[in-house]
């Protein structure tokens, strides 16, 4: 009698899917962290930016590998919301149906699932939007640049939306992921669970104030500083050309 065959094929993909969010999720609590030297000062943010152009490793300045780092950010992206939408609602009776059911069930992991697939849904289009100027407007980064494209460019409402729907997203997809995997499970699964949607709670609540703070300083310098002369930035202390 012949053994019967077992599709691996939804196991294999569960496990991309899990390891595509793992690397998204772990590149937003760097890229964040990094938005907010400007917290700092510009000259801060400036060296950051200089960090991620090479000039560091090459004693020049390589835009060109932003838009490498975006390009295979971009490309994860696409995979990982491609193997998502396998598992989100089909028909808008499907979603109805399942919000019904978590209401009635009043199961915060269902919400919590929820809220991952508007999340989502809302990062495929203003994520691909933020990935795209990275890719395309390499050299368009640092101080004064960046604090240009959120007031002169009106990108700022974007990335307020994008802020919000990322930090969500990932930490609550983190959340899942320790759950689905077991890590850091213990003996008593209730009380590992508690602990991690604490954590995932605060440290959603801790990333979108840093993120907000780091825009309102971005909003503020793009109101206060005057761009027509062309100058994004003139460090005090390093001379690389302008920025």
């Amino acid at each position: 009698m012949k053994k019967r065959e077992i599709n691996k094929i939804p196991a294999r993909l569960d496990f991309l899917q899990s390891a595509t969010g793992l690397i998204l999720a772990l590149f937003i609590v760097g890229h964040i962290i990094f938005e907010a030297s400007i917290l700092v000062s510009d000259e801060m943010m400036y060296r950051v930016t200089l960090m991620f152009e090479g000039y560091y490793f090459f004693g020049e300045r390589y835009p060109g590998i932003i838009s490498f780092l975006a390009a295979a950010i971009g490309t994860i992206f696409i995979l990982h919301a491609g193997l998502a939408i396998r598992k989100f609602p089909a028909s808008y009776r499907d979603y109805k149906t399942i919000t019904e059911h978590t209401k009635r069930m009043k199961h915060e992991d269902s919400y919590l699932w929820m809220v991952q697939v508007i999340t989502g849904f809302m990062m495929f289009f203003i994520g691909s939007v933020h990935l795209y100027i990275m890719f395309s407007q390499p050299a368009n980064i640092g101080p004064f640049a960046s604090s240009s494209r959120v007031v002169d460019e009106l990108m700022g409402p974007l990335y307020f939306m994008l802020l919000i729907s990322v930090v969500s997203h990932a930490f609550i997809g983190l959340y899942r992921l320790a759950l689905k995997w077991g890590f850091g499970e213990g003996v008593d699964t209730k009380k590992s669970r508690a602990r991690f949607k604490i954590l995932m709670k605060s440290m959603i609540a801790l990333y979108i104030i840093v993120g907000l703070a780091s825009l309102a300083k971005y909003t503020y310098i793009g109101f206060h500083h005057d761009f027509s002369d062309g100058v994004r930035y003139q460090s005090k202390t390093i001379v690389v050309g302008e920025h």
